[in-house]
């Protein structure tokens, strides 16, 4: 089957969408399937090998800058394709410019119109490039921001349009009015249209059901899977802290108040305080924005204050290698995220490689808990009880390796890239054939 899938870039930042796409496309290509990955807006950053096409569609400058400049849309079309030129959108990525939603609204609002907003011109582009080079049976948009495309792509090329949910809400809540109301009602509007959309667990679909207002049989839920190939390798025994060698607690996301990088290392205070304790540190790794620069300052600036300096250290962004071997350093983990989490990659790798997680209890957390019995929960947003579970995991080595064991069994057997590539390939199957399966049977254990 020839399946294209549109993910939308992150600028120069590593996205748990875009390694997502990257590694179902790869999949569904040993599967067997003529599988395609095309980059909007900017060229996709991967941590594996990238099976992105150089060709990139909805060039972010051009988006943009038919959104702001009207006279900008009557520009000659090879002329402003110069300005999707992959060095110049991954300078501008790098140089941090805003994609906060603050900014965004108006843009927001017309993407999601398509072919009724102002990006008119450069959406009938994609169509017809689509149609002409790849003649897709299947198109799978990485996110229902872009679901404002699925009416033109369904009808010129004829074929259903599924779209993942991919945390959307966490943007679209900080968009101010009037831009948040109008995006809402483009959204259930599109959404409606779509042919499938797909979740990662059974909590996104639950919750985006009524966010979306479509009926909750037509979000299939299917499990994200890893690329296992590094993981796990070399796993070292889990050892007794010492001075030279401290218990170590890791952070793995962006760095940013949303993932709660600051309540983690308040529950690490507490943690210093205990005279029960062995030696700790905590070390965190993920994509730092230039505009989150000052919050990790502050974070050090608060351990510093608790004469911690020197037990806390951010490692940076990590490519694929770098953090396998971060995760295979770590004695437990832990994403206190602010907001309710719908995807948790991280969690998985860590598992992957049997370190035990504490997690908030909230989103998709309880639900892979649940499932994996890899880790322990505390309440949202309490440091003391984040403090006290990581505490188990420090002083309780064989509750710690009982996690870290579960976790990645659960991993090999069900959270891996073939078993979600054939799990997807049944509903593209279905959706050709035009019929598509209830969500249980695509999920498979729902």
């Amino acid at each position: 089957m020839r399946i294209v899938h549109l993910v939308a870039g992150a600028g120069g930042m590593y996205c748990g969408s875009c390694l997502h796409a990257n590694t179902l496309v790869a999949a569904l290509r040993q599967a067997g399937h003529e599988a395609f990955l095309v980059p909007l807006y900017t060229p996709l950053r991967v941590d594996e090998e990238d099976v992105s096409d150089r060709h990139l569609a909805l060039g972010g400058i051009n988006v943009y800058l038919h959104e702001r400049v009207s006279w900008f849309r009557f520009v000659p079309r090879p002329l402003a394709r110069l300005l999707d030129n992959r060095r110049l959108l991954r300078w501008i990525g790098r140089r941090g410019f805003s994609t906060r939603p603050e900014s965004l609204g108006a843009l927001t609002v017309s993407m999601l119109r398509g072919e009724e907003g102002r990006q008119r011109r450069e959406l009938e582009t994609l169509a017809r490039w689509l149609g002409d080079h790849l003649r897709p049976e299947v198109i799978h948009l990485s996110n229902v921001m872009l679901s404002g495309t699925a009416r033109v792509l369904g009808r010129r090329l004829r074929v259903p349009v599924v779209c993942s949910l991919s945390g959307e809400d966490l943007f679209l809540e900080k968009l101010a009015e009037p831009h948040y109301g109008e995006a809402r009602a483009a959204l259930r509007e599109r959404a409606g249209e779509l042919a499938a959309l797909v979740a990662m667990n059974r909590y996104y679909a639950d919750f985006m059901a009524d966010y979306l207002s479509v009926p909750r049989e037509r979000i299939h839920v299917v499990p994200p899977g890893l690329n296992l190939e590094g993981h796990g390798a070399g796993r070292a025994a889990r050892r007794k802290a010492t001075a030279e060698q401290p218990a170590t607690i890791g952070f793995l996301a962006r760095i940013c108040p949303e993932k709660g990088l600051h309540l983690l290392a308040e529950a690490f205070a507490l943690l210093a305080a205990d005279k029960e304790l062995p030696p700790t540190r905590l070390l965190a790794a993920g994509y730092l924005a230039v505009t989150d620069r000052p919050y990790l300052e502050t974070v050090r600036s608060r351990l510093a204050a608790s004469g911690l300096a020197d037990r806390f250290r951010y490692v940076g962004e990590l490519d694929r290698s770098g953090k396998i071997t971060f995760l295979q350093s770590l004695d437990v983990m832990s994403t206190p995220t602010i907001y309710r989490e719908s995807k948790g990659l991280p969690v998985l790798e860590a598992w992957a490689n049997a370190v035990p997680v504490v997690l908030p209890a909230h989103g998709t957390f309880p639900e892979m808990v649940e499932d994996t019995g890899g880790g322990l929960l505390f309440e949202p947003g309490n440091a003391a009880e984040l403090a006290a579970a990581l505490k188990r995991m420090i002083t309780e080595p064989d509750l710690a390796r009982q996690c870290g064991r579960r976790g990645q069994e659960a991993v090999r057997l069900r959270y891996h890239a073939p078993a979600m590539a054939e799990r997807i390939g049944a509903l593209y199957e279905s959706l050709r054939a035009g019929s598509a399966p209830d969500a249980a049977s695509v999920r498979g254990t729902e």
